[in-house]
């Protein structure tokens, strides 16, 4: 019986670090540094060398909200056996892999989601209403946020109205104050996130909202001083680097978010053996990796060329909203999709010279492929773990 165990959960590992390495190579490896590399401040093999080092230390300093969420609170009265699991990581991994290889961005988060909540069923859960209202809003108010925001920003900056080197300046302050305000593991007691605002702000001696709040605003101050003072030296330099840092904090993000994607559903079988979380979030981050060093170039590629013709300004326009968004669904522990994220961003901040470089047909059948993953996946996971059950 315990070498059966045993077999068990390695093979439910191994789909684990398959779907890991399938998120990598996909939305969480090739989404971030696209912009980027779309405005030629950064070569796509390069990217993906860092996207995947950044997506480690993501995976371990902000994982565990969303890979609980996806391990636990995607269906009701049940719990995720091993074999469930490793249907729903299949599932799912199967269907991203053929996105990648066909150059088309499989939105990950639909089709984890989708297999986890059909094996659920299949195993007769009940419906996690509460949370799949939570799911879904912010996936039908992502495409609309990010997008408009991305326009508006981008407009903003390739306009004439506002001096530039003062609104980037701005635009960087906004990112320096959600820096100041995002969890991380290391800051917080065990087993706890906090920010750097609030570990300031109790280091000073000012704890509660007017510590949190006097230190986002000096952080959001020197981040926006800095880059005001870098324009001013090199103004295309200057833009060059804002973009690869946005780059950056987006790509930590993915890793932050996405490897719940890949572990969550392991999360019940391992933790009865005594697996402490922050080691599955750690062999979640290694396959991340992997999969960004060695499939997430092609994505890239797809992402930054296929979707909008990008510009520094109007990169930078959609990765701030693209950030924005992705620590929010880290911080409510909500599964989402980088690829919807991004892609939406891309789109609006293409939009913002005038339809300049945005391709209609690659944008339809992107969002058909984003519906058909989420109602295929959650249709296989059904329809593969009743077969496997009766069979067993």
């Amino acid at each position: 019986m315990v070498v059966v165990t045993t077999l068990t959960l390695l093979v439910a590992g191994v789909a684990s670090l398959f779907m890991a390495w399938s998120i990598g190579a996909g939305s969480s490896g090739s989404t971030p540094f696209a912009p980027a590399v779309g405005a030629n401040a950064i070569s796509v093999m390069r990217a993906g060398l860092v996207v995947g080092v950044l997506g480690l230390f993501g995976a371990i300093l902000q994982g565990a909200n969303v890979t609980e969420a996806v391990g636990t609170e995607l269906i009701g009265g049940v719990t995720l056996t091993a074999t469930a699991a490793i249907v729903a990581l299949v599932t799912a991994a199967i269907l991203v892999a053929i996105g990648v290889f066909a150059g088309y961005p499989i939105a990950t988060a639909f089709t984890v989601t989708g297999a986890v909540v059909g094996v659920g069923l299949a195993m007769g859960g009940d419906p996690a209403w509460p949370k799949y209202t939570e799911i879904l809003t912010l996936w039908v108010l992502t495409p609309f946020v990010g997008g408009g925001i991305a326009y508006g920003v981008a407009r903003t900056l390739i306009g004439d109205r506002l001096p530039e080197r003062a609104l980037t300046a701005a635009l960087a302050g906004v990112v320096g104050a959600i820096v100041a305000n995002v969890g991380f593991a290391l800051l917080g007691p065990d087993g706890e996130q906090a920010s750097i605002a609030e570990a300031v702000s109790v280091e000073l001696g000012v704890p509660g909202g007017v510590g949190v709040l006097a230190a986002t605003v000096a952080m959001a101050a020197l981040v926006a001083a800095a880059v005001y003072v870098d324009i001013g030296r090199d103004r295309e330099g200057a833009q060059r680097r804002f973009l690869l840092v946005m780059g950056g904090l987006v790509a930590f993000s993915a890793g932050g978010s996405q490897v719940g994607l890949a572990i969550g559903p392991l999360v019940p079988i391992f933790s009865e053996v005594g697996v402490p979380l922050w080691a599955l979030l750690v062999g979640g981050g290694v396959g991340l990796l992997a999969g960004s060093w060695t499939g997430a170039p092609r994505m890239i590629k797809a992402i930054s060329q296929d979707y909008a013709s990008m510009g520094p300004r109007r990169s930078i326009s959609a990765l701030i909203p693209s950030f924005a968004i992705a620590q929010t669904a880290v911080a409510f522990g909500i599964p989402v999709s980088f690829n919807e994220i991004i892609v939406s961003a891309i789109v609006g901040a293409g939009y913002a010279a005038g339809d300049a470089g945005v391709s209609r047909s690659k944008m339809g059948y992107t969002v058909l492929a984003w519906v058909a993953s989420l109602a295929g996946s959650l249709a296989l996971g059904f329809g593969v773990y009743s077969v496997v059950r009766l069979a067993l």
